[in-house]
């Protein structure tokens, strides 16, 4: 009868250890979820950041990129009209020294 007292006995504390342990696993459970939880909103919050940087330079490109092809339509229409005046006064040049 002494080993089957001291196997129940040996039962009796595993289950208490089992439950011990339980118990502080869910005591820990919140705190564990809590954390979770903060880590996530980080990652979330980095992740707005970035997109809203991402954003803001893309918009700077893009009024670059329209600031640029402005300056290139300008500088294209000022080369035709160039072009256009050289070629009305060597019309009118030639018109004059043509004789009538």
């Amino acid at each position: 009868m002494g080993n089957q007292e001291e196997q129940s006995l040996k039962e009796a504390k595993r289950a208490e250890k089992r439950a011990a342990e339980e118990a502080e696993r869910l005591a820990r459970e919140p705190e564990r979820k809590k954390a979770y939880l903060a880590r996530e909103q980080a990652i979330e919050e980095a992740q707005k950041e970035k997109k809203t940087k991402r954003s803001e330079k893309h918009a700077a490109e893009e009024v670059k990129e329209l600031a640029r092809d402005q300056a290139r339509r300008e500088a294209y229409i000022a080369r035709e009209k160039a072009i256009a005046e050289a070629q009305e006064a060597r019309r009118l040049k030639a018109k004059k020294q043509s004789p009538e």
